[in-house]
């Protein structure tokens, strides 16, 4: 109904699990890291919760769009089933034969087990993913254990994932259950959005849908996090409704007003209580279905209407503000007012075609740069070598990688270290160094790619030789968080802290002393870690984002190192261009 009105080729919060709307915060990023971790070689019994609406089905789906070839995954979506019905629904998700008029559990096991030990003889892993697993009874739970105990003498057959609410987190804590519960080797729980996520999330969802990004006005994205709580399935319903509020009033952006009237519609539980409108919205209402009726009744055609008119019963009984839109001037989030679309000046209007184009041609540049990615991506033997021979070449190194050692090891031997994380592009912008990405591709592949630079809304790869640049939500469908940097230690040790003695501690005591955190000592012989340095480190730290634990490790000496005035590493956010 709005599509057209807002430039959108489809629903952009549409509450059905697509994949492609999929927004990987930090928090679903570690939970997609987790859910992967199920599919992959680390196995075992991995258990994901989170509360109604936080993502959990999408994520699922996310992770069956990423299922490797050689790994055959069982879905059960309705777990208010007995013992018999699990074996026997996991043995239709797998194609296992078994008699249909069958009772027994022993025989639904041993066909299973037979077709498992077959499985993985021809190298293929087998997963099962039970969805609202918090609905599970105990015997079903007591058999989802039992199935843990199919194994060979090296490795499990059958790799299990529970999904669920956090109700499912208490029923496991059950005594009755604690056989279970010590066989789940990973654990997340998925919190809601942050604020900033929220708005992000927004943003991506109108991006994917070809929409302009600034649709919904700060303010109303600020606000959509206050009445929503900051979870997926309540911001996409405020939000569609929102967009239908917008269209009615042939408004262009979506500010706090509409924002808390779609409240006022879609969830009454939480929005600002508002009982002395009540009669003026009936009032209104009324008005609104006899001018209709009087309308009807004079011979006024349908179709003579205007568009929003007609969808006027879906947005019935304006407030005030909204009667003072059409009217003439709105006052917008910042308080200033905003004259309506239609009494804007031809210069204006000019200005604002001259804006969509050049929108255009950026689009049209960052599609190139996602389908030259997707094919790299896809190439049968896209090189690792490539990515890390730029990397070393970043530090103006040469390494000759050769097989059976890795890059790391010869990183070493140059005088680098590794640093592996999982992390996100924040963190990667306070590290501020160039790093090697494993993107993920079409058939489940690790490609990595050396990522070159990186600013506030895109990314620089180097691939083949090449300088790409892709928008940040390009590379968020093929980057799960994965990454490696290489960095100098500027101490020998792998770490500080309080009691050490060495000119190692002097260097530390100068950096935090150019960053006014620790007061200058002079004529110090034995330069000793003690109590103030420790605390100038937290305070460092906190300011970094960083775990406040006073001991200078790898990621605070990073930050110090990138705080060092005399620091010549290679930087991410100044990368070159060219």
């Amino acid at each position: 109904m709005y599509l057209k009105f807002y430039g959108l080729d489809s629903k952009p919060f549409s509450i059905a699990p697509d994949p492609r709307f999929l927004y990987l915060s930090e928090r679903h990023r570690e939970a997609l890291a987790h859910l992967l971790f199920g599919l992959g070689e680390g196995g075992g019994f991995v258990q994901l919760t989170g509360e109604v609406g936080t993502g959990k089905t999408t994520l699922s789906r996310a992770v069956l769009e990423q299922v490797p070839p050689h790994v055959d995954v069982a879905m059960i979506l309705n777990p208010r089933i007995n013992e018999h019905e699990l074996l026997a629904t996991l043995c239709d998700e797998l194609g296992v034969a078994y008699p249909a008029a069958s009772t027994s559990i022993k025989l639904l096991t041993d066909a299973l087990t037979r077709h498992l030990l077959r499985t993985h003889a021809e190298g293929r892993k087998t997963v099962l993913l039970i969805d609202e697993a918090q609905n599970l009874s105990r015997e079903v739970l007591e058999q989802v254990r039992l199935l843990t105990n199919l194994e060979t003498a090296d490795e499990k057959l059958l790799q299990i994932i529970l999904i669920g609410q956090p109700e499912l987190k208490v029923l496991l804590a059950r005594e009755d259950l604690r056989q279970l519960a010590q066989r789940i080797t990973a654990r997340y729980h998925l919190e809601p959005l942050t604020r900033d996520e929220t708005r992000a999330y927004i943003q991506h969802r109108l991006r994917v849908c070809g929409g302009p990004i600034d649709l919904f006005t700060p303010g109303a994205m600020d606000e959509v996090q206050r009445l929503s709580g900051g979870v997926p399935r309540l911001i996409n319903i405020l939000c569609d409704r929102a967009l239908l509020g917008g269209y009615v009033e042939e408004r262009r952006s979506i500010d706090r007003r509409i924002l808390r009237r779609a409240a006022h519609e879609v969830l009454p539980g939480r929005h600002e209580a508002a009982s002395t409108r009540q009669p003026r919205l009936a009032t209104a209402a009324i008005a609104v279905l006899v001018l209709l009726a009087v309308g009807l009744l004079a011979g006024i055609a349908w179709p003579s209407l205007s568009s929003p008119a007609r969808t006027l019963m879906a947005w019935l009984a304006p407030s005030q503000p909204a009667v003072q839109a059409a009217a003439g001037n709105v006052e917008t989030d910042s308080g200033a007012p905003e004259t309506p679309a239609s009494a804007r000046p031809g210069l204006e209007a000019a200005q604002e075609r001259a804006a969509a184009v050049s929108a255009a041609v950026a689009d049209t540049g960052a599609v190139d740069a996602a389908a030259r990615l997707e094919r790299h991506l896809n190439e049968a033997d896209a090189p690792a070598a490539t990515a890390w021979n730029h990397l070393f070449g970043r530090w103006g190194l040469e390494a000759a990688l050769t097989p059976g050692r890795s890059a790391c090891e010869q990183a070493r031997d140059l005088g680098l270290r590794c640093l592996h994380r999982t992390g996100n592009w924040n963190q990667l912008r306070q590290l501020d160094r160039p790093a090697v990405l494993q993107l993920l591709a079409g058939d489940g592949r690790r490609v990595p790619a050396a990522l070159d630079g990186l600013d506030d809304a895109s990314a620089r790869l180097r691939l083949d030789g090449q300088l790409l640049t892709l928008p940040l939500a390009t590379l968020d469908r093929y980057w799960m968080g994965e990454y490696v940097l290489l960095w100098r230690s500027p101490i020998d040790r792998e770490l500080l802290r309080q009691g050490d003695v060495s000119e190692e501690v002097a260097w530390a005591r100068r950096v935090l002393e150019e960053q006014d955190l620790l007061a200058p000592v002079a004529n110090v012989l034995r330069p000793r870690f003690d109590a103030g340095l420790q605390r100038a480190v937290e305070r460092f730290q906190a300011g970094q984002g960083l775990q406040q634990d006073g001991v200078i490790g790898a990621l605070t000496l990073i930050q110090l190192n990138n705080a060092d005035r005399d620091n010549r590493a290679p930087r991410l956010r100044s990368a070159p261009r060219g």
